[in-house]
């Protein structure tokens, strides 16, 4: 890698197409922290002897000197080779994707809807924070509030890195504002993350696909549309259908597409985890949407992330967005793990 690095730099320097030097540049943002930490390493390796010739050295001051820093050093070094490890370890090419992020009410009718509206707030302001963009592709309101359904783009780099572990089934304990005997009930709300795609990476043929158009509903008043502008794509090979809803007809259909363009992408994605399953158990997240990865109980103001039998106690600050990472990060370090193990069975 460090010899692709270079020579991807030199080729930088010499590259006068357009095209080519975006891709370099691209490939070239990528190897570059595997690159420095690399060189780190090597560094750090190469000081090592000489510390230890100066530590046998005759002058006591120098000799002390040099075995201090000697200790220093090899207390670095685990620390060092374990990042360059983890920047070895096979990684999700869809790692620095946008993303598109769909949440659907699940079992617990009007309040399922409700939660799947302040699981989509939390995304939204967790991107938000990120200095991510959010834009509504889709959405369907629940009667009480809510949705029942709404699917979004979240753009930015690493956004699928950070949510891909999201996907799945969501469950809430709590007392619902409808509820007069203040009775705990559960409900839940279905999360799916899908990497979007470049238009070269899936090719979907004219003939593949029946283009819908209809008239959206609304609320009323002013914002009811009254032309067919809303957008329904079925592709007919896998059943799959996706709909946009917004007030353009042209940006319907170029959101529509997109979705179905990721939801195909994620077909393949799917089946390429379970011919590795077969392989290695899979340690987090297998995008399993039957899956229960989470329960949020709210009168005990617990999380609990079922994958990795974590459970915290600042609730509040996770809806909000702005503490998602305590259950973000420990899932990242969970993968980052397994796919050590996978270094390892492979190289020994």
């Amino acid at each position: 890698m460090l010899d692709r690095f270079r020579e991807i730099e030199a080729r930088m320097g010499a590259a006068a197409d357009g095209a080519e030097i975006v891709r370099l540049s691209k490939e070239h943002a990528e190897l570059k922290p595997v690159a420095d930490a690399v060189l780190t390493l090597e560094k750090a390796r190469a000081e090592q002897p000489e510390l230890e010739e100066m530590a046998a050295a005759g002058d006591p001051e120098m000799a002390s000197l040099a075995r201090d820093e000697l200790d220093a050093l090899k207390a670095r070094l685990p620390a060092l080779e374990h990042e360059v490890a983890l920047l070895l370890a096979p990684k999700d090419k869809d790692e620095h994707a946008s993303a598109i992020l769909e949440v659907r009410a699940g079992t617990g009718g009007d309040e399922a809807a409700l939660f799947a509206g302040d699981l989509f707030r939390m995304y939204q302001r967790y991107a938000q924070n990120r200095g991510w963009k959010v834009e509504v592709d889709s959405v369907s309101e629940g009667e009480m509030g809510g949705y029942k359904e709404i699917i979004a783009s979240i753009s930015g780099d690493g956004v699928f890195g950070r949510l891909k572990f999201e996907s799945g089934v969501h469950r809430v304990q709590r007392v619902p504002d409808t509820e007069a005997q203040g009775r705990i009930h559960t409900s839940a709300a279905t999360v799916a993350v899908l990497p979007e795609v470049e238009d070269v990476e899936i090719e979907i043929r004219d003939q593949d696909i029946r283009i819908d158009t209809y008239r959206s509903s609304g609320a009323g008043g002013q914002h009811v549309n009254k032309t067919d502008s809303a957008v329904r794509i079925t592709h007919m090979p896998s059943g799959i259908v996706v709909t946009s809803s917004e007030k353009s007809q042209h940006q319907n259909r170029a959101r529509a597409m997109k979705v179905l363009k990721a939801r195909l992408y994620e077909q393949q994605r799917e089946a390429l985890d379970s011919a590795r399953a077969e392989n290695r158990k899979s340690q987090v997240g297998s995008g399993d949407r039957s899956e229960r990865i989470r329960t949020y109980n709210f009168p005990q103001g617990r999380v609990t992330d079922h994958r990795i039998n974590l459970t915290l106690y600042n609730l509040p600050k996770v809806m909000e967005g702005e503490a998602l990472d305590d259950v973000i990060d420990p899932l990242i370090a969970e993968d980052q793990a397994a796919r050590l193990a996978a270094l390892e069975d492979e190289f020994g």
